[in-house]
């Protein structure tokens, strides 16, 4: 074997995981985005604990509208529908990923809170709008491996911060020619 053998196989095997981790969140995103949109501007009924946990300094009833009218039945489906195609595209994998981490963390967040309340009151995850079906439990341990798979992405993704998938790049030279 060559003496960079070693050297060389290490990008691939980074860029096969990133690949892989990038195309199993993009997919989920994805689905997730479409079911929630598909149910024309609905309201999970988890997010009754952001009355919890937010001061009503904060939480004003404006901002109350706004969250619940406008944020969470369209701001973030579009969200997760636009990181979830450009993560599976393959375009900024690092950007995509750190940007779904705070997407994720409020996602657990709101599972950990339907967990706590019981399964009487939240006996299903609405995290898939008309694809639903999972528990909040299920839907917790999806979280947390796509959380896990954004984290890799971030520190394993060949290149710099702003490169994205080696398909792209031969897509961007054939151009150029």
């Amino acid at each position: 074997m060559p003496a960079n053998y070693e050297y060389e196989s290490q990008p691939m095997a980074r860029s096969i995981i990133s690949i892989a981790a990038c195309v199993i969140i993009g997919a989920i995103l994805l689905f997730a985005g479409i079911g929630k949109l598909s149910e024309l501007g609905t309201i999970p009924g988890q997010t009754e604990f952001l009355d919890k946990f937010i001061p009503d300094f904060i939480l004003t009833p404006e901002l109350a509208r706004f969250i619940g009218l406008v944020f969470i039945p369209w701001i973030l489906p579009v969200s997760e529908i636009l990181i979830g195609a450009a993560l599976l595209i393959g375009i900024w994998p690092r950007l995509f990923a750190l940007l779904f981490i705070p997407l994720v963390l409020g996602f657990m967040a709101n599972n950990s809170y339907a967990i706590a309340i019981g399964r009487e009151k939240f006996p299903e995850c609405e995290c898939f709008g008309i694809f639903g079906g999972l528990t909040p439990i299920q839907s917790m341990y999806i979280d947390i491996g796509m959380f896990i798979l954004a984290v890799l992405i971030i520190i394993i993704h060949p290149g710099p911060f702003f490169s994205h998938q080696f398909w792209i790049s031969k897509l961007l030279s054939k151009k150029k020619v």
